[in-house]
């Protein structure tokens, strides 16, 4: 039989919106109780004393293995669960189908991508993806870079961001190694379409305005979204200076494939995400709305995901701050470590434990 009751005691809890010393109850899946209790029958009591409940994370940008191609996609869970996370959304999907999403236990959704030919986009292959994931499909993942492909201008931007419009799909953009300047590409997205790896050092990228087509973009509604990638796609250096100026992420993701996971850095997934964005200097309640509800917004999935509420589901992840940190450097030869970084120590997803460290 699986555990049908937990309580959580003495944590530190992030709602979603705000922090509070609070307990939580939870029984059969669902969160039954939320503040000061005396309930003590759990099944599973965990001491959650010097450590931060929060709803499960939500990470906007994974590559799953059997969703993006095979050398590349990662195990989703075991990418997912040890950082906290229950939610995840494929950022490039073109293998599978809608019947392996609902297989996995974390929950997802995923943008299909699009490639650009001869700087026009196809979009006869982009329909087929979109038909094979149905419902699943909330998007349109594009690799605006002249290292996967010869752009010319922002062209084929616009026609895919257009297409996407008359369907009511999100676009999210790749834009390391941008052919133009960033302010173009900011333009040319609309509210509630997302940038993701904001934070790259390539040479046209968003210090080069001191990040204000950046802000602007953010104001009237473009998520800007880390993308992190282990330093892959994010140039410390210039991440630091937007926190700076005030340019800060709306969503904090990892961009995880095989090749990053366990390899950059250390133990790399979201856990070591927010522990280089706190070393940084973004505040905590920042960086776990980030992960959070902000997460969930950007996918259209606020109202299930990134939240705890009585009678909501059980998706809950408990962290501590340990002596682990990270030692990590990007690609333009940048390099931050840290004795001091989060560690997830339990995950529950649907109000059953998926990880307990």
């Amino acid at each position: 039989m699986g555990i049908k009751s937990i309580y959580i005691k003495n944590g530190r809890l992030w709602d979603g919106e705000k922090f509070s010393q609070s307990d939580i109850y939870v029984r059969e899946g669902f969160i039954k109780e939320i503040g000061e209790t005396t309930l003590k029958d759990a099944d599973l009591v965990f001491d959650a004393k010097g450590c931060i409940v929060s709803p499960g994370l939500v990470d906007i940008h994974m590559h799953m293995r059997g969703v993006s191609v095979l050398d590349f996609g990662t195990q989703a869970e075991s990418a997912a669960f040890p950082h906290g996370v229950t939610a995840g959304v494929d950022a490039g999907a073109g293998l599978g189908s809608h019947e392996i999403l609902e297989f996995m236990a974390l929950k997802n959704v995923v943008f299909s991508g699009v490639a650009i030919e001869n700087n026009r986009p196809n979009f006869e292959n982009l329909k087929k993806r979109l038909a094979l994931y149905g419902d699943k499909n909330i998007g349109i993942k594009v690799y605006f870079d002249t290292a996967n492909a010869p752009i010319q201008d922002i062209s084929p931007l616009k026609e895919i961001c257009a297409f996407a419009k008359d369907r009511g799909l999100k676009v999210m953009v790749h834009c390391t190694g941008c052919p133009v300047p960033y302010s173009e590409v900011l333009d040319t997205l609309s509210s509630g379409d997302i940038l993701t790896h904001a934070y790259n050092g390539s040479e046209n990228n968003a210090a080069n305005d001191n990040f204000a087509s950046l802000k602007e973009a953010k104001a009237r509604g473009v998520v800007i979204d880390a993308g992190m990638a282990g330093g892959v796609h994010t140039d410390f250096k210039v991440l630091k200076a937007a926190i700076e100026a005030g340019a800060t992420p709306d969503t904090i993701s990892t961009d995880i494939t095989s090749y990053s996971a366990h390899l950059r850095g250390g133990d790399y997934g979201m856990c070591m995400c927010m522990s280089i964005f706190l070393h940084l200097g973004l505040s905590e309640e920042e960086i776990f709305r980030a992960v959070t509800k902000n997460a969930a917004k950007a996918v259209g999935k606020e109202n299930e995901w990134g939240s705890l509420k009585v009678g909501g589901v059980a998706d809950i992840a408990v962290f501590d701050k340990n002596g682990e940190g990270f030692d990590i450097s990007d690609r333009w030869g940048n390099n931050i470590k840290s004795d001091k970084g989060y560690r997830c120590l339990l995950t529950i997803s649907d109000g059953q434990i998926v990880y307990k460290r």
